[in-house]
């Protein structure tokens, strides 16, 4: 068993433990001194527990209205799963080292966050006011996260970085692509989008001719084209956007992201023009991970005025904290790059809460058409 399968499987084990079940079954000395040494020499398992767990169950069951037993479901393998896979690896992706995986129902996403800076910020300073903001504001666009993993005991693995301490549990954006495909319609376009006009070492300094074109492109995407809203989509979108920011800057939050879908709509050949929003109204996705009664949101899927397409946006990526350790070290260095080198501004990962907020709600309120009713 590869180290993707080992750590799936320990994500799997702990979130299909009921936080209130019976007592644990006692084990002999030798029993607990001989798993003691198994775990503590092991460069993949993980001993993991949910932290805080009452909190994330509480919105699961009172606000997104989640079972415990549907949220559990997802958790086992489908019917194309072999064995005991019940988390599909979807890679490593980003700077961050982090690893994602999905399970076999597409509904949730596991992503491991093994930077320390990262999750003690989510665990100290950011989770009392995320589970508070998240049962109060139901159409916030901050991304929906079930529940927060962290490794218990020490282990070779930890030690050695081969096995994240730490895993959130969050809502799948793209939930429904699969389904999606099985119907032939079109694939879905998405987007990573992060204000471009930072400074960004690898991209700006000689040019990039001293990074590989595989970790360029692992950099912020860019949206050239428009998102097409009415302007009651656009304020309650922008609305939306000034109050998730507003908490992330207040906590000292940085370099988070927009994650933007795209999805076209299939058009009939002969479609009248009053017609054809109400085709994409029609095919909005109605159930999701946890879609409580309401209108369609942004995170099931909006339709554009003109029928064409249907977005989902969501913000992603809040843990990179300004008053932590690697952070402050790393403004450091590019201030000292600014100051020795050449003058190129700071990175999204340097720069302050208020003003990296500023250039982020410009960019998305410039990838906005909003058209008159």
């Amino acid at each position: 068993m590869g180290r993707q399968q080992h750590i799936a499987r320990s994500v799997v084990q702990t979130i299909s433990t009921r936080t209130n079940g019976g007592a644990r079954r006692s084990r002999s000395p030798v029993a607990f001194l001989l798993a003691l040494f198994s775990a503590l020499l092991s460069l993949y398992d993980l001993h993991l527990q949910k932290i805080r767990p009452a909190d994330f169950a509480n919105l699961r069951r009172k606000h997104w209205e989640v079972t415990d037993d549907a949220y559990t479901d997802s958790f086992q393998p489908g019917e194309c799963a072999e064995g005991r896979d019940t988390l599909k690896s979807i890679g490593d992706m980003g700077f961050s080292g982090s690893t994602f995986y999905s399970t076999a129902d597409q509904k949730y996403l596991v992503k491991s966050v093994p930077r320390y800076s990262e999750h003690s910020f989510f665990r100290e300073d950011l989770l009392t006011p995320y589970v508070e903001y998240m049962a109060t504001h139901p159409r916030t666009l901050l991304v929906r996260i079930c529940d927060f993993l962290g490794a218990r005991g020490a282990s070779l693995g930890r030690l050695l970085g081969t096995a994240p301490s730490h895993h959130i549990v969050m809502e799948n954006i793209m939930y429904g692509r699969g389904e999606a495909k099985k119907r032939g319609d079109a694939d879905w376009e998405d987007w990573d989008l992060k204000p471009t006009s930072y400074f960004y070492p690898e991209r700006d300094i000689a040019g990039g001719a001293l990074t590989s074109e595989a970790t360029k492109n692992q950099l912020a995407d860019e949206f050239h084209g428009k998102i097409i809203l009415s302007r009651a989509q656009a304020d309650d979108f922008f609305s939306n956007l000034e109050a998730d920011t507003k908490l992330l800057a207040e906590h000292n939050a940085v370099d988070y992201s927009l994650f933007l879908v795209r999805i076209k709509v299939p058009q009939p050949e002969v479609a009248a023009d009053s017609g054809s929003s109400q085709a994409a109204s029609e095919i909005v996705p109605t159930e999701g991970p946890s879609v409580p009664p309401s209108p369609p949101s942004w995170r099931t899927g909006v339709a554009s005025p003109d029928g064409k397409h249907i977005f989902r946006a969501a913000i992603l990526d809040f843990f990179w904290a300004k008053h932590k350790i690697q952070p402050r070290f790393m403004t450091l260095l590019i201030t000292l790059y600014n100051v020795l080198i050449s003058k190129k501004g700071p990175m999204s990962i340097t720069t302050t809460p208020d003003e990296y907020r500023a250039r982020f709600l410009k960019m998305c309120r410039g990838i906005v058409e909003a058209r008159e009713e």
